[in-house]
């Protein structure tokens, strides 16, 4: 199937003009055509329908004429800031510029497509040609290019900053992002079931104000809404939460309970004299109608006009890789998913999967492996328990954590049989699973034989698993198990390792400065690191984005559910101290380490003793390794094996 029309030659390919086609999609990521990027996804859903679809990939902000380059849309410009946050997609969490963006051609951050249909650097030679807060940005100059055309904002950055929101890169409250980019409607969540009813109405003539009660959408009024009163929830006004924390945590804490489509109300919140709406979430899609999405016709590539820069990075980890699910229970704080995909786990039919994995292996460059099949978490094929499905999440706990649910259900099995058909097809030599496993759902399964085929036949040498941390105050604000549970998972990795002959490793990832931690439970993570001897190569900060729980707990140093007090470390410097004590190892890091170990009372722990994470001073530094202490090298080294299979305390 031809690419969608991206480009002025694509529309003459197909033999039309600009201003022939129905809609326009407007997103910050370079055009792949593959279902794992959302704008695609909608336009080829879009176009299954009957409707012409265009899109408008990574235009020039500076440039209106980038917005015209497939000429006027008849129904509406739909506008997204791409696959991630603008913000996050740009940023780094100590808020410097990143030097990389996978969905950029060529992985080049300055380039976009320009107002005379090339790719090069933004006009203005920006070093980011996604711009800051993309939305509005985009909105703006949609609005520009052509008056009077309904502008509908979707994607991740709409779904997350739909009501007032943190906003980590000002430090500050910000109202809804359908106010500030004077958008007609946003759609949020999984919206094709909202798209498609709002293309529809538009189509037959609907007019702005008669795109109202469709789920998975809100939108804004001049004056206060005459709603229901039994199903409608007035939150507190944009003025209130910006400047209160408590009346922001009483907010975030009723959208948090109103996330479930069978339990949710309608939303209200006022911001300077105008209200925004929010309907009801929209219902999962059924297994029927995932199938078909992701059987649309993909041509699984990056568009021609990335060729010469080597195309598009972030296809590389998906072109060889199965979306088997949408949705997770798992409930982490730190996480977006229970706001932006909802708790609540749809899955395609194991033969639709198996369909696309046969497509796949004929693609060229295809050697054999699949890459991963999996979703938000990879063995989640179901929702936590039979009510969820029936009935809705439930709103006062979440399935796994602190303690599991009574009512959880966790069962392998059509996950199992799923992988057992895709090793079994011609031309596969390795079916891999690199999403994120639920280490801790998959313990509470009496059944092993998943756990030991996970072993057997599905890890490319390295399971990355995700404990994020070990002090179990920190892990009940996270929405994690115990470290208990972390720790019976490695003991038991190791263990079938050992009796399947297979020297294959955990990569746990951790994360510093989460809400709760202080420096007490930094140490007793660096402790932990020391223990096992596993070595961090890459530690990941804690990073306040939109519409997660622990962003809540960062702002208003409570927990918006129980409002108990939650540490925070807020500054530059404990933070870089948290990172240097998991990062104890690297020489660069001593000082750090040094200053926080005395600042928390634990100069124990610096000296040449075997538990010491330091010594006083710098030591001899190893030949050919600058900056690499000789005794770590040596840690390093024995940090190959699992964690699990070394002695505790050694």
């Amino acid at each position: 199937m031809p690419f969608l029309p991206a480009h002025p030659e694509d529309l003459a390919a197909r033999g039309l003009r600009p201003g022939d086609l129905d809609l326009v999609i407007v997103t910050g990521d370079a055009y792949v055509d593959h279902s794992s990027f959302g704008s695609t996804l909608i336009g080829r859903l879009l176009e299954a329908e009957g409707y012409a679809v265009g899109i408008v990939a990574r235009p020039d902000p500076d440039e209106v004429e980038a917005f015209r380059l497939l000429g006027r849309p008849r129904l509406a410009f739909l506008v997204s800031s791409g696959a991630l946050d603008s913000m996050v997609s740009s940023y780094t969490a100590g808020r410097k510029p990143r030097s990389e963006d996978d969905y950029a051609p060529g992985g080049k951050p300055e380039l976009c497509l320009r107002g005379d249909g090339t790719i090069g650097p933004g006009c203005r030679a920006r070093r980011q040609a996604r711009p800051d807060r993309a939305l509005i940005a985009y909105s703006t100059k949609c609005r520009e290019a052509y008056k009077g055309v309904p502008i509908v904002a979707g994607g991740l950055e709409a779904s997350l900053r739909r009501l007032s929101h943190y906003d980590y890169w000002s430090d500050s409250v910000r109202r809804s992002v359908l106010l500030d980019a004077k958008a007609d409607l946003l759609v949020y969540g999984m919206a094709e079931t909202a798209i498609l009813e709002v293309v529809r109405r538009l189509a037959a003539g609907a007019g702005i104000a008669e795109l109202r009660g469709i789920r998975g959408t809100a939108w804004r009024a001049s004056t206060r809404p005459e709603l229901p009163e039994a199903s409608t929830v007035f939150l507190p006004s944009f003025e209130e939460v910006s400047r209160d924390k408590a009346a922001f945590a009483a907010s975030f804490r009723t959208q948090y309970r109103n996330t479930d489509p069978h339990s949710a109300a309608t939303l209200v919140e006022e911001s300077d004299g105008r209200w925004v709406v929010q309907e009801p979430p929209a219902f999962p899609l059924g297994r029927p109608e995932l199938d078909r999405i992701y059987e649309l016709p993909f041509e699984r590539e990056a568009h021609p006009m990335y060729r010469s820069f080597g195309g598009v990075p972030a296809l590389a980890e998906v072109r060889f890789s199965l979306v088997s699910s949408r949705g997770c229970f798992g409930a982490c704080s730190f996480c977006s998913i229970t706001f932006h995909q909802g708790r609540a786990v749809a899955s395609r039919s194991r033969a639709s999967i198996v369909r696309e994995a046969r497509l796949l292996s004929g693609l060229p460059g295809f050697k054999g492996y699949l890459h991963d099949v999996g979703g938000p978490t990879a063995n989640f094929r179901r929702s936590a328990c039979a009510k969820m499905d029936r009935e809705g999440a439930c709103v006062d706990r979440r399935c796994l954590a602190p303690e599991p649910c009574p009512r959880l259900e966790p069962d392998h099995r059509d996950y199992l049989e799923l992988l057992r058909e895709l090793r079994s097809l011609g031309g596969v030599k390795k079916v891999f699973i690199r999403s994120g496993l639920r280490f801790d759902y998959l313990m509470l399964d009496g059944d092993e034989e998943f756990f030991r085929e996970l072993v057997a036949h599905h890890v490319s040498g390295q399971l990355k698993v995700a404990p994020e941390h070990v002090s179990d105050r920190v892990l009940a604000l996270m929405g994690k198990p115990g470290r208990a549970v972390y720790d019976a998972f490695a003991a038991r990795y190791a263990e079938l390792n050992r009796e399947l002959g297979l020297r294959q490793y955990l990569v746990p990832y951790f994360i510093s400065a989460h809400p709760g931690s202080g420096l007490p439970e930094a140490i007793e993570l660096a402790e932990y690191l020391r223990d096992t001897g596993f070595v961090p190569d890459q530690v990941q900060d804690f990073y306040p984005t939109p519409g997660t729980l622990a962003t809540a707990m960062y702002w208003t140093g409570t927990d918006p559910l129980s409002l108990a007090a939650v540490h925070v470390a807020r500054g530059e410097r404990e933070r870089a101290l948290q990172r240097a004590l998991l990062q104890f190892r690297k020489t660069e890091n001593r000082a750090l380490v040094r200053e926080a170990l005395l600042e928390a009372g634990r100069g124990d722990l610096i000296g040449r003793g075997p538990r010491c994470l330091v010594p006083p001073e710098a030591v001899r530094e190893s030949p050919g390794a600058p900056g690499r202490p000789i005794a770590a090298a040596r840690r390093s080294r024995s940090a190959r094996r699992p964690p699990g299979d070394r002695c505790r305390g050694a």
